[in-house]
């Protein structure tokens, strides 16, 4: 690994070379953090690919087109002089201290959950009135479920024993299939939404990420019907024209690779 003086002198190329292209590059120096948004949004799903697919390499680039991101938002806060790159670093820092006060402070934890609860509390005192103003409105609906249950976790509001989270998700299943069976719309789609958000506060308790089970899920199911899609075409025969019972002998075949 590098040395911290080596670390130092990669990031001060990356911060001469964002400069260089702000200054000379036609298409650098037309960006705005709005045109720059959508990018780093879809630079960090890409980064979460390579994070579930454990792919060190790719993760490795992809950390820096992130980090690329963050330089490249820097450069434009100390163009309008709001901030620049030592401004986000020492925010974040003094944010990281702040919050930590069992290491920089006297303040004792005995855990991990008492960590947590210490970090929501210190959110209030700041000023936040809601432990929820952390979530942003934009998030995917699944990670924002995980992470409102976190946060209000976080100060307290929470279930004691998984078993009872998934007793929850039991009853929450048997007024979905009530609704299901009375055929309305509208009560079906919110009995659905109260069953997922159970089942990731269910998730949450067994430490399991529901973002991240559900799209190695995705993952799994992609990789299966591509095989399905290739024998069929070895096969000349479009898969629409094939029976359940032919595409399920390809599928069961392909549940078997690795």
């Amino acid at each position: 690994m590098n040395s911290r003086a080596n670390q130092l002198k990669a990031f001060d190329r990356l911060l001469t070379i964002m400069d260089e292209l702000r200054e000379q590059c036609p298409w650098d120096k037309k960006q705005t953090m709005e045109t720059l948004r959508h990018l780093t949004i879809e630079e960090t799903y890409e980064l979460g690919d390579a994070i579930l697919d454990n792919d060190l390499d790719e993760v490795k680039k992809e950390l820096g087109d992130v980090l690329l991101h963050i330089v490249f938002y820097s450069k434009i806060g100390s163009e309008t002089k709001d901030f620049d790159i030592a401004d986000v670093c020492n925010s974040i820092c003094d944010k990281l201290i702040s919050r930590h006060p069992h290491i920089y402070s006297d303040v004792k934890v005995e855990n991990e959950d008492d960590v947590k609860r210490n970090w929501e509390s210190l959110k209030l005192k700041e000023g936040k009135t809601s432990v929820l103003e952390g979530v942003p409105n934009s998030l995917p609906a699944l990670v924002k479920a995980n992470r409102i249950q976190e946060k209000v976790a976080g100060v307290g509001f929470d279930w004691e024993e998984p078993n009872q989270v998934w007793e929850k998700v039991e009853e929450e299943l048997t007024e979905f299939r009530t609704e299901v069976n009375l055929g309305n719309k509208d009560t079906m789609e919110s009995e659905f939404g109260d069953v997922l958000f159970s089942m990731v506060n269910y998730a949450r308790f067994l430490n399991i990420n529901p973002e991240n089970a559900l799209e190695r899920t995705n993952k799994k199911f992609s990789k299966r019907f591509q095989y399905l899609e290739a024998k069929a075409k070895s096969l000349n025969k479009p898969l629409k024209d094939m029976t359940l019972a032919e595409m399920d002998v390809f599928w069961e075949q392909a549940k078997q690779l690795p």
